[in-house]
């Protein structure tokens, strides 16, 4: 047994096999039924040809089968990969074909784009095909039924050799860019991402037997709300599995805050995860009125967000209605994993140091000097650096060297990782994340970061949600713009939101024009879309 996915998930199946393991839907599964029907899922793989090392697309919403095709891959040592289902054409064909993806697992109402590039992706040999309600099912390719391929598959484990060194791969767009491929060592993900370093106390479990014994403990019902094409929501998935969690999983294919809230209460939720604002808003907006309705949400005792911004505004909202709420605010990135974590305390105010909460940081996570990449110490609250994480780090980015180069760095024959985000120090230690370095506007030859104008602005009662980005501009290089969705849909005064702004932000931070929208556009992780927010500015 080694630090690899379907080892320690086996070894938990093994331990606990009775207990409930997933609730999707209608469909509850136990550890055990879990294990089988992703057995199956692994020898139907196999059937159809796919080697060691293969990638296999997984292309659909939150469903019983993407976690199956997941689990069944690694069992295999095969490599699933995560497609987003907004994907247009283009961005779809890049994928599958920088992927070199050979096996397709799809819901049938996606059939209609894969047929539409099929003459593109000349290495997709296998399309397995989901069977849903879609009322496009006559122009999907029908090559093979995932459903009859399992049926005919056997429930027993499959018969392949793993390894700590079996790739994971985790394909994200970030917010700026076209999508690329982190590739991990699949024990270095798992200290990183998957528990096997304690973020407390930055132990390591001592050996891929002892971390499957922590799933004895008294089981915890957590609900995932991120979709499964998102790496927040896979380990979160696999966190759970290992420690032996109920997982609950949003069954919708659209965020509906009334909804999260009923299943909460149906299912006795103790561990709520979100992606920042996009979830968080809606979800604190809704929960007065349904405690007035006399919902009983009692159950619920912590709130982690992770790889998205979570305004202290929202947080303190869910504290009102909620006093007995641990909030965890979780730093991290497909290239680091885990880099800090904050236990918000209600109240807590984002200071003009140039960015949003000030986290405590795993001993892995460092900042290193803009010019010479060599670690800053942590008295050293003046200059701004790059968040890095040392220790268990990422291969590098599948099929691009160029940027591995850039990404991965060895420095004094340390290993880093420093996929661009801005950080510094604080006087008790802390790191304040400032925000991704691409996205940074250079106004008046100042450095200002979007995601602290955005935490100024998102402060506001009447602020909904907002993106800021830099326009060129004559006069400052480029200036600073909001593109905002109202509470009210009304524009708001901009005497009144400069005057709150001001204990949040220094004025030359302040947007210079306002451009108020119905919807700001967001990905279904809630990171920011930059490029939508540019593209609607300079229509």
């Amino acid at each position: 047994m080694e630090f690899q996915v379907a080892d320690i998930f086996e070894a938990v199946a093994d331990n606990i096999p009775n207990r409930e393991a997933l609730v999707l839907g209608k469909t509850r599964l136990t550890y055990s039924e879990l294990d089988k029907r992703s057995n199956q899922a692994a020898a139907m793989l196999q059937s159809i040809g796919i080697k060691r090392e293969d990638h296999i697309g997984i292309y659909a919403f939150n469903c019983t089968e993407w976690i199956e095709t997941m689990i069944g891959a690694y069992k295999i040592g095969a490599i699933p990969i995560n497609i987003n289902y907004r994907y247009v054409e283009e961005e779809l064909a890049y994928l599958i074909d920088n992927a070199d993806i050979v096996a397709m697992v799809y819901q049938e109402q996606f059939g209609s784009l894969l047929k539409n590039i099929k003459e593109r992706t000349k290495t997709l040999k296998h399309y397995i095909s989901i069977k849903d309600d879609s009322v496009n099912s006559n122009n999907t390719i029908k090559e093979l039924d995932y459903h009859q391929l399992i049926k005919d598959s056997l429930t027993d484990r499959v018969s392949h050799s793993r390894s700590a060194d079996d790739t994971y791969v985790l394909y994200t767009g970030g917010t700026t860019g076209m999508p690329k491929g982190v590739m991990w060592r699949q024990e270095d993900v798992i200290m990183t991402l998957g528990g096997g370093i304690d973020h407390l106390t930055g132990e390591k479990f001592s050996s891929p037997e002892a971390m499957s014994k922590k799933c004895l403990g008294d089981p915890i019902i957590a609900l995932a709300l991120a979709p499964l094409m998102h790496g927040a929501a896979q380990w979160q998935t696999f966190n759970s599995f290992f420690s032996g969690w109920k997982l609950i999983f949003n069954d919708q294919k659209s965020f509906n805050a009334e909804y999260i809230w009923n299943l909460i209460s149906k299912e006795r939720v103790q561990n709520l995860t979100i992606t920042g604002d996009a979830m968080g808003r809606p979800l604190a907006d809704s929960l007065s009125n349904m405690l007035d309705k006399g919902l009983k949400v009692d159950s619920l005792i912590i709130l982690t967000s992770t790889a998205a911004v979570f305004s202290s505004s929202i947080k303190d909202q869910f504290l009102e209605l909620l006093p007995n709420l641990t909030i965890i605010d979780g730093v991290g990135s497909s290239e680091t994993g885990s880099t800090g974590f904050n236990i918000y305390e209600k109240g807590s105010k984002q200071k003009d140091s140039g960015g949003g909460p000030s986290f405590s940081r795993p001993k892995h996570s460092v900042i290193l000097h803009p010019e010479t990449k060599k670690p800053l110490v942590s008295t050293d609250t003046s200059t701004i650096g790059f968040l890095a994480r040392s220790g268990n780090v990422p291969i590098g980015y599948y099929k691009d060297p160029v940027k591995t180069a850039s990404t991965f760095i060895e420095v004094d024959g340390e290993k880093y990782s420093i996929p661009g985000d801005y950080a510094k120090f604080e006087q008790n230690g802390q790191i304040t994340l400032l925000g991704r370095g691409s996205v940074s506007i250079n106004s008046g030859g100042e450095k200002i970061f979007p995601e602290e104008v955005e935490a100024a602005l998102k402060s506001h009662p009447q602020v909904f949600d907002c993106l800021v980005v830099g326009i060129n501009d004559d006069k400052w290089g480029q200036k600073v713009v909001a593109v905002v969705k109202s509470r009210t849909n009304n524009q708001i005064d901009i005497n009144e939101l400069k005057n709150h702004c001001k204990t949040y932000i220094a004025n030359y931070k302040f947007p210079k024009e306002f451009f108020y929208v119905d919807e700001i556009k967001r990905a279904p992780s809630g990171k920011p879309d930059y490029s939508w927010a540019k593209k609607i500015l300079s229509a």
